[in-house]
């Protein structure tokens, strides 16, 4: 198994794919074999819904797990995805930057609420919020690796410049381990010379730290969460779904030591 076991899914900036990144990939893996747990760290829950998890399945999470004392094996829920958990996200996770603040060890609740309980998964991906704040902080502490999805825009990289700023300070503060394992390029679109041009730049700036495979703008994508399905439960035949699968063959040859695929 790879040193890497915990990955926070960060990006500073929204609407990126960051959550649709996290659904599928703990998707996709699942269905390759692996035991996956996703946090939702993310006060909107999307990725609470997009794994179809009613409000009513939220009773504890990733609030309680912070703030109530609650173990994390306590606050997993299965999923209708055979080997993928999820610990959900509650409206009352949005309170809770603001209890952080005067919490002792603030930065650490969520690897200590996780110590005891990653033995039990191969793999397990943090969700985070589209921000730079204690909950993202949370994540940074307790992961081992950083996946950055990043959508191929014109202003990429320069948040992905400020995002690495904020790794240096985090590992020689709290967390001397977290390295960026990977960037996750997403919404391509090969009509789109931009589109082009901003992977080539990124590749340009880290080289192998970014996955071959790009995630495309897909309709079938964008529809799967208000079904409360990822995509490749959703229509597996998609181009979207089918970027997923080879992500997740890429992660497993990158991360798990294991040749998937050709």
């Amino acid at each position: 198994m790879s040193k890497f076991r915990t990955f926070a899914l960060v990006n500073q900036k929204g609407g990126v794919g960051k959550t649709t990144t996290a659904v599928n990939l703990g998707t996709a893996l699942a269905a390759m074999g692996r035991t996956a747990l996703l946090i939702d760290l993310d006060p909107q829950g999307n990725a609470s819904t997009g794994l179809g998890i009613e409000r009513a399945q939220r009773v504890r999470g990733t609030y309680e797990m912070l703030l109530g004392g609650v173990p994390a094996a306590d606050a997993i829920v299965p999923t209708l995805i055979p080997r993928l958990s999820i610990v959900p996200s509650s409206v009352d996770l949005a309170g809770a930057e603001i209890e952080l603040v005067n919490t002792d060890r603030r930065e650490h609740r969520l690897a200590e609420a996780l110590n005891g309980t990653c033995g039990r998964f191969d793999y397990i991906l943090i969700d985070c919020p589209p921000s730079l704040n204690l909950l993202t902080l949370n994540a940074l502490v307790a992961a081992d690796a950083l996946l950055v999805p990043l959508q191929t825009e014109f202003y990429a990289l320069e948040g992905l410049s400020y995002l690495v700023q904020t790794v240096d300070r985090v590992k020689r503060a709290f967390n001397a381990r977290l390295e960026l394992a990977g960037i996750i390029l997403t919404m391509f679109d090969r009509r789109n010379g931009l589109s082009e041009a901003v992977a080539q730049d990124v590749r340009a700036h880290f080289a192998q730290t970014v996955f071959d495979t790009m995630i495309p703008r897909n309709v079938r994508v964008s529809e799967a969460p208000s079904h409360g399905l990822p995509v490749l439960i959703y229509d597996h035949r998609c181009l979207g779904a089918q970027a997923y699968i080879q992500l997740a063959a890429e992660f497993l040859n990158r991360f798990d030591g294991v040749k998937v695929g050709g």
